[in-house]
Parts: structure tokens; sequence; C-alpha cells
């Protein structure tokens, strides 16, 4: 593992936070809770049929001590958390019967767990769709800010280099004000973990040097980025520039070049990408074939983290966000 990875998992040892884990039976989970229990990152309670898990973490040599597992729809809990749904769902339409079957969900009920207060933070991807990760979270949990809503970064790590990617799993197409939203929720998960951020708000033109409107809307979101950044949120230190070509955000020659007037100097280490489309492509082409580890999608926005894995994930990859899900809970 990187120093990063490492520095990440010493800091959650320090939090020792709960995390609730919906998907208990896949072996991936179970293989990944053993080395988290073990290792001290975390306490972590899983979700699924008791019975199989523990059969499985038995023949896997896993104690079953310091693991709690729980079956949603057998839990002595259950009724508590499908009431809290109710109320807080409604007036949404949601009857009683509607919110005890909703409540018998892994993920729904992993979620509850925490706004009631018996987890500091979930995770689940593995077997599960980001929709399915994200619309509880959303139902449950909420925005810290209406004015600004939920997104996801991915931690993208290589040796010593690490950039974060926004937003690669949420926005499909970002307004404006999305966009400057995007870019501020991923400097304040910067300097949370110990980043400074230099954010890059990345198109295919650098300084006008192409005309569309795909790239107005990148600099009108640049514009409004650098005013929250200079006044509510100016605390973060964070740098905005754009709109930039990726080289010109991460090549020093280049930007000399392209934009020698940029703060960045081509040293970039936050990447806001215009849209889904071009944020997804782009994790997943430096994951694959520049062989950084990305770590995501990690969501930031949220009262409380909850965060999603790709279902193509390690059980290396679930430790990691495991303790990155803790420090966040700090």
């Amino acid at each position: 593992m990187s120093k990063f990875v490492d520095d990440m998992i010493e800091k959650a040892k320090e939090g020792f936070k709960t995390i609730v884990l919906p998907e208990g039976e896949d072996d991936r989970v179970i293989e990944a809770v053993g080395v988290v229990v073990k290792e001290k990152i975390a306490k972590v309670i899983l979700l699924g049929d008791i019975e199989a898990i523990q059969a499985k973490m038995k023949e896997r040599g896993i104690s079953s001590d310091d693991i709690e597992v729980i079956n949603p729809v057998t839990s002595n809990n259950l009724q508590k958390y499908a009431d809290l749904f109710y109320e807080l769902r409604k007036e949404k339409g949601v009857s009683k019967e509607d919110a005890l079957a909703t409540a018998k969900k892994a993920n729904y009920f992993g979620t509850l767990m925490m706004k009631a207060g018996d987890a500091d933070g979930m995770v689940s991807g593995a077997v599960n769709s980001t929709a399915d990760t994200v619309r509880p979270a959303l139902q449950i949990i909420k925005s810290s800010r209406k004015d600004m809503g939920v997104s996801s970064f991915f931690f993208m790590n290589k040796e010593d280099k690490t950039f974060i990617f926004s937003d690669c799993a949420i926005t499909p197409n970002p307004t404006e004000q999305e966009l400057a939203n995007i870019a501020i929720q991923s400097s304040e998960t910067a300097v949370k973990f110990g980043i400074r951020p230099k954010v890059a708000m990345l198109s295919y033109s650098t300084y006008g040097s192409a005309k569309s409107e795909m790239v107005e809307k990148v600099q009108n979101a640049t514009k409004l980025a650098k005013t929250m950044a200079d006044n509510e949120f100016k605390h973060l230190g964070a740098v905005i520039d754009g709109e930039l070509q990726v080289d010109a955000a991460l090549v020093e020659k280049v930007a000399n070049l392209k934009a020698p007037q940029s703060q960045l100097q081509g040293q970039a280490n936050v990447l806001i990408f215009p849209d889904l489309n071009a944020g997804n492509i782009s994790y997943k082409l430096v994951q694959r074939l520049g062989g950084y580890d990305a770590f995501g999608p990690v969501l930031q926005g949220l009262k409380a983290p909850i965060n999603d894995l790709s279902r193509g994930c390690s059980a290396e990859d679930i430790v990691f966000t495991v303790a990155l899900t803790a420090v966040q809970a700090m």
C-alpha cells in the first residue's frame, strides 16, 4: 500500500468509528472486514443472513467475536427504523406498510442505523448499484447544505501522487452553479484530508482557445467558483482556475505555453470535469492505463458519510473505503 493509504488507515484507527456494510454476504466484504477488525481500523456491522455470513467467516478463520452481524428482517430494531423512515417520508406519501417493507432492505436499514445514531458511516456498492446506495442517503441522511446538493469524487493514487477527480458518479450534466458547487465541495474534501486544493476546471479549451456552449459553461462555472472561494469559502485557501485543458492543468511546461498567467502553474491536484461522461471515462483510463489506484466514488455534501464502491472493487479497496469513511465520520 502507498503512504497515502497507510496514513488514511492510521488516522481511522484514532477515531475507531462504527461502519455498517449492508452487503455482508459478499466474499470481498467478508475478507475486507477480517482485515479491518484485525488492524482495529473501525468497528464493523455486517448486514445479511447471519448463518451464511458466520459460515463464510469461519471458512476464512475470521473471529466473529468483534463483528456484529444483523439480519434486517429479524432485527429487534426493525420496527424502530421503520417508524423513523415513516416520519421522514410520510409527507412524500409513504405509508407505514411501505416504511416497514423499505426498512427491511439492507441499504435502507444501514442508512437508518446511521440516522438513529447506531452507526457512524456506511460503505456499500460491491453488489448494489450507485443509485441503490445514493437513494437512501438522499432520502434519509440528506445534504448538509440544501443549496449545494451532493456530488462524488475519486481519490486517484499512485506512489506519492494523489489527485481528487470530481464528479465521476453522481451529476450527469451539471449546470454552471452545480459545477461551481462541485469545485467547492471537492476543495473542502481536499482540506479535510490534508491536501491544499489546487483546482482545475477542465474543458477541451484553455482560456478561450475554443468557443462553444460547453466551453462557456465551464468559464462561467469557474467565475462562480472563484467568487465563492474568495468569499464564503475563503477559509479553504483554494486556488481555482479555468477553463483549462488537462495538460495545461497538470504539466508545467504546457501551462507555461498555454496559460502562463495561471496560478496553478501545471500543479493542479483537484480536477473538476464538465460532465459525468468526461469524469467517469477519465478516472477509468487513469486507473486502467495509468496504473493509479481509484478509491471511490466517495460521496461529498452529505450530513454523514455514506460511500459507494465500484462493483469491480477488491477487498483491499473496501478496507480503504471503510478507513476513509471512518475518517470522514471524525
